[in-house]
């Protein structure tokens, strides 16, 4: 997954803790030092390093203690909100270790701080006055609640990949059992329809008979529907026996079609990012068809896959030389229909047809969904 761009939510997140911020410096007495402005600056910058809490965590973890601790030196006596809200980001994104040490940091460094900015003379005073700029009970309290989130939102993922484990299983043991009536039942008849229709023509021919159009064309079809039907249950199958495949797996397809005479070419565009399993599965699919109706059908020496990755959404074209023509109408078969419904499905937008040059176009667009 590509990193966490910062979005207009937290940049609205960040301005309203800023302003918080500025309710609490106009609500509390401080020092009035020629180096005030400086504290503001160091508050202001502490508040806004917020805006990147999802992006750096980390990062804004420790911009926001050392602006506390320039507040502090600087004599600008105000609680360290920002730090607050920085632990609460850290935790909720499962940094545990760098947040405890954080702190134990911000707890050890502000009493120095504090008396080097010369407003107290002792040690305990010191201590007592760095208890009022972070408070273990409100540093606690914010650790807590990013840890009982991420808990929350980790349970909830889990749940979510229990589901869908479980319609998957679903859906495995429903593709099997159709697999088996088809086999049980349509194979056989189609089977039985082939064969009578090839010894017709067989028969005829030998008593040197001219063959009747009807038949010839049965036999044809016959031989298509069976190959369609081995073809269809070759795929059901495939879907429920072993794991799903997705694009790490395509130049699998391109080796494969290049050893029936194909020239394949595979390109990748974009930065590649992690998908959504649905939309890697469909893009696979999408591939491998595009590549089998070429070498059945399309009389192509040459095909290009092309896989394109977009902010917002991933695109798959395959493009071939063979024989159709920019006047050519394409034949709705299993697999162009099988590919629009599972582009359907998610969303997407599928193009399938003759190119002007000659040969055919497939272009999938699969939208996927990215954190603002």
């Amino acid at each position: 997954m590509g990193k966490t761009r910062i979005g207009a939510r937290d940049w609205a997140i960040a301005a309203g803790v800023l302003a918080v911020l500025v309710v609490t410096v106009l609500s509390r007495r401080h020092s009035d030092t020629a180096l005030e402005p400086l504290g503001y600056a160091f508050y202001a910058l502490g508040g806004l390093s917020l805006a990147a809490s999802r992006r750096a965590p980390v990062l804004v973890l420790a911009a926001a203690g050392l602006s506390a601790l320039a507040c502090q030196l600087v004599g600008f006596d105000v609680p360290a909100v920002a730090y607050l809200f920085s632990v609460y980001a850290t935790m909720r994104a499962g940094h545990r270790v760098a947040t405890l040490a954080g702190s134990v940091v911000m707890l050890l460094a502000l009493p120095p701080a504090i008396l080097a900015s010369s407003r107290v003379f002792s040690v305990s005073e010191a201590f007592t006055h760095s208890r009022e700029v972070l408070q273990l009970a409100w540093l606690i309290a914010a650790a807590a609640a990013g840890e009982a989130l991420r808990q929350a939102e980790r349970r909830a993922d889990e749940a979510e990949r229990t589901r869908e484990e479980a319609a998957l299983r679903r859906a495995d043991e429903e593709r099997l059992h159709i697999a088996r009536e088809l086999h049980d039942s349509l194979t056989h008849q189609i089977s039985v329809i082939k064969v009578q229709a090839e010894v017709a023509v067989h028969l005829a021919r030998k008593r040197g008979e001219e063959v009747p159009e009807a038949l010839l064309a049965i036999r044809e079809a016959g031989r298509e529907a069976a190959g369609e039907l081995r073809a269809t249950l070759e795929a059901l199958r495939d879907d429920a026996e072993h794991p799903p495949r997705g694009l790490d797996s395509v130049p699998e397809l391109v080796r494969q079609a290049r050893t029936t005479g194909l020239d394949a070419h595979l390109t990748v565009e974009g930065q590649r990012a992690e998908l959504p399993a649905a939309v890697d599965r469909a893009a696979y699919r999408i591939v491998q068809e595009s590549l089998t109706n070429i070498t059945r059908h399309a009389a192509a020496a040459s095909a290009s896959i092309r896989i394109g990755y977009r902010p917002d959404a991933l695109v798959v074209q395959v493009d071939d030389d063979g024989k159709a023509g920019p006047d050519s109408v394409p034949v709705p078969g299993v697999g162009l229909v099988g590919m629009r419904e599972r582009v359907t499905a998610l969303g997407g937008r599928l193009r399938a047809s003759p190119r002007g040059e000659g040969g055919f176009t497939v272009e999938a667009e699969l939208p996927v969904a990215r954190p603002s």
